[in-house]
């Protein structure tokens, strides 16, 4: 999830099924925005994925709906904001509603899900001991930042951290 469903949660949703796929898991990775559906990424952004082989031409914008969070397994936000818009949808999803940055940092601390772990306990693991007032403001070391309307090395400089924060994400839940 992102603010506008144009950029860095597509991206990310592009790259986690990428790194996943090469590790033989099969999921089903959406991404979805609070902005109004149906609108093209910045080109920019297509520009910055080009040197991926990553092509969102195709892509245009989702709302994020009721449905979206209650058929999701793992619900992921670029950044605080949007684990609270989650959270003011459904607030039950709590347990599985994570930023990108924060569930692969908690993640990496308890380690890797085990072979005979199912994601929900391993999400219980790396969600033990949080509270929802930890996602209240905006901090770096939870949000991936917004480069739209930024200049082409802002893009560039986002999707290599959302490469690199899939690619981590995908051996965690390997």
């Amino acid at each position: 999830m992102c603010s506008a469903n144009l950029c860095r949660s597509p991206t990310a949703a592009e790259l986690l099924g990428r790194h996943l796929a090469r590790r033989g898991i099969d999921a089903v990775v959406r991404s979805a925005g609070r902005g109004p559906g149906g609108h093209e990424p910045p080109p920019q952004a297509l520009s910055a994925l080009g040197g991926l082989g990553v092509d969102l031409s195709a892509h245009r914008s989702v709302t994020l709906a009721p449905a979206l969070l209650e058929s999701a397994d793992l619900i992921v936000g670029m950044a605080r904001e949007h684990v609270r818009d989650a959270l003011a949808i459904d607030a039950d999803v709590w347990p599985r509603t994570f930023t990108l940055k924060e569930l692969v940092r908690r993640g990496e601390a308890v380690g890797a899900r085990r072979p005979d772990e199912d994601l929900s306990a391993w999400l219980g693991r790396v969600g033990a001991a949080r509270s929802p007032t930890a996602m209240l403001g905006a901090a770096a070391a939870d949000d991936v930042a917004d480069p739209v309307g930024g200049p082409p090395r802002a893009y560039k400089a986002t999707v290599k951290e959302l490469d690199g924060l899939t690619a981590r994400l995908a051996a965690l839940l390997d």
